[in-house]
């Protein structure tokens, strides 16, 4: 149960953005509507073995790192070097990718948050981060070096569980700074970054912690890539910058994405007393189950009940709705016509910021919340890019019986979908994340006032 009068305040952020060398970067590009992904050299190499070649990826050098490949692999990194001296190499040891930018996004996080060692350190300090998938990068050449090639197990070196386990994150992170309190990784398939961001919310709320460490990351990792292609889901078709097109008529996919967001939250109160810049006040974090059964396809009815759910925990009445908007047939229509069955048809925009730098799975909700949190920095609407063409006609489920959504086209509402970035007033934002097996999470966030 949450404890009267704790609210939870963001105090810092940070994280690894596709393209950009840091977070002012990001902030940048997103409100001056440039898109981040790129044709991925990795995916072109094997022709027409793939289906979509679009990514929005980040390469070692980018993020200032050099890969250590294992002596019998040049396609094992078995270690890297930070080549700007920030995470020591004891800690490099137990990380991959996904974990590297965790740990760079919480130091990140900590010195804009201000936190003292001791602070860091406490027992009333938690982390919580998790990412969607396995350690694929880790985990495939030490499985073909033994399988394959007949390889002992020691040729895969003695840090391949601890640098693939679902736990790596988090546990990197605790172990990097040191915290005393929860360690803890939350995984919801792509709303598992706003998840995590979520449940340090609630710990905090709830008074079991003072602080917490959370989001999630998503590590450049070809095999990822693989398995959406051969679900044929991604955008195919047009060029890098168009081809991640939430809402467009034409849209056919979303682009994978890698990345990580990690933000630093604390106690209200006790952040106002050391003077820290609040960067954004949780109204409130919900989350549920579709419970239909269906792995994949989005429930009208169970974005309904999050909204539901999110209402009953405060006043929500946001200026903008950071919406998940994948740019998939189905998925971003459902989504839209549920925010507007809530809200109405007019007073708030619509941002979806995955047109910008595509879907970044367990990232997705907490480098979007980053976004969000810009957006109330900067008085700004960042824009939903691509959306050229909205449909005129209603969509195939809006025709069918028992439909009890609204039944204007999409074509309706191009004032809540701003093409272009949009000056206003922002009070409060909520964001929203799904995952397969019909996980919904939803976050409200306000401005300090």
């Amino acid at each position: 149960m949450a404890v009267p009068g704790r609210k939870v305040a963001v105090v810092g952020m940070g994280g690894a953005f596709p393209t950009c060398t840091g977070l002012e970067d990001f902030t940048n590009k997103l409100f001056t509507g440039q898109s981040m992904i790129r044709e991925w050299p990795l995916a072109v190499k094997y022709g027409k073995q793939m289906r979509s070649t679009m990514c929005g990826y980040i390469t070692e050098a980018e993020m200032g790192l050099e890969p250590v490949f294992n002596p019998i692999s040049d396609e094992y990194p078995e270690t890297y070097i930070d080549l700007q001296n920030r995470i020591p190499d004891l800690n490099l040891a137990t990380a991959d990718m996904g974990s590297i930018w965790a740990m760079l996004g919480a130091l990140e996080s900590i010195e804009m948050a201000g936190w003292k060692q001791e602070e860091t350190q406490s027992e009333q300090t938690a982390v919580v981060v998790g990412s969607g998938g396995a350690g694929h990068v880790i985990l495939r050449v030490a499985w073909h070096g033994f399988f394959k090639e007949g390889r002992k197990t020691r040729s895969a070196g003695s840090h391949t569980v601890d640098r693939a386990m679902v736990y790596r994150d988090a546990a990197n992170v605790s172990c990097l700074i040191k915290n005393k309190g929860v360690c803890e990784a939350i995984g919801s398939a792509c709303a598992t970054g706003l998840g995590n961001i979520g449940y340090a919310y609630r710990l905090i709320k709830f008074g079991l912690q003072d602080r917490a460490i959370a989001g999630g990351v998503e590590g450049t990792s070809l095999e990822t890539f693989i398995g959406f292609d051969g679900m044929q889901v991604l955008s195919k078709g047009f060029t890098p910058e168009t081809s991640s097109r939430p809402f467009d008529v034409n849209r056919n996919g979303f682009v994978c994405a890698f990345g990580g967001g990690i933000v630093a939250l604390e106690e209200y109160e006790m952040a106002k007393a050391r003077g820290a810049k609040i960067y954004g006040v949780i109204d409130e974090y919900f989350n549920n189950s579709d419970g239909d059964g269906n792995m994949f396809a989005p429930s009208f009815a169970g974005q309904k009940r999050l909204w539901k759910g999110l209402r009953d925990g405060a006043t929500i009445k946001p200026d903008v709705v950071k919406v998940h908007g994948t740019g998939t047939p189905v998925g971003d229509i459902i989504e839209l016509l549920c925010v507007i069955d809530e809200l109405g048809e007019s007073g708030y925009h619509i941002s979806a910021p995955k047109s910008q730098f595509g879907h970044m799975l367990g990232a997705a909700g907490s480098v979007e919340f980053i976004a969000a949190l810009q957006m109330l920095e900067h008085q700004k609407v960042s824009p939903c890019i691509n959306s050229d063409n909205l449909n005129n006609e209603p969509e195939n489920f809006q025709k069918t019986e028992g439909w009890d959504g609204p039944v204007k086209p999409v074509s309706e509402y191009r004032h809540l979908i701003p093409q272009h970035t949009v000056e206003k007033e922002i009070n409060q934002i909520v964001c929203l994340n799904y995952g397969f097996g019909g996980t919904n999470s939803a976050i409200a966030v306000s401005r300090d006032v």
